[in-house]
């Protein structure tokens, strides 16, 4: 049973995965119906893959390939249709 909130648990270990290379961010998900966390990579990279754990402090680890994250300027973003 974890001892902290997951949003405690990830925000505590985000800087540290950060530094990892290929890793882009971080988040909180539903692994199944449990909360768990979640690492975003720009690509499958085996040598980052290993050095990510599979659980933290008691909480699952889910690792998500998603491409490279890039900020999008606020003029770029579609506008709404409601004005």
């Amino acid at each position: 049973m974890p001892e902290r909130p997951i949003e405690e648990v990830q925000e505590a270990h985000t800087e540290a995965w950060m530094e990892l290379d290929d890793v882009v961010g971080t988040g909180i998900g539903l692994c199944g119906e449990t909360p768990c966390i979640r690492i975003f990579l720009a690509r499958e990279s085996p040598g980052t893959r290993e050095a990510l754990p599979d659980s933290v402090e008691g909480y699952r680890v889910d690792v998500v390939v998603t491409g490279p994250i890039r900020l999008r300027p606020p003029d770029s973003l579609p506008r709404s249709q409601d004005g």
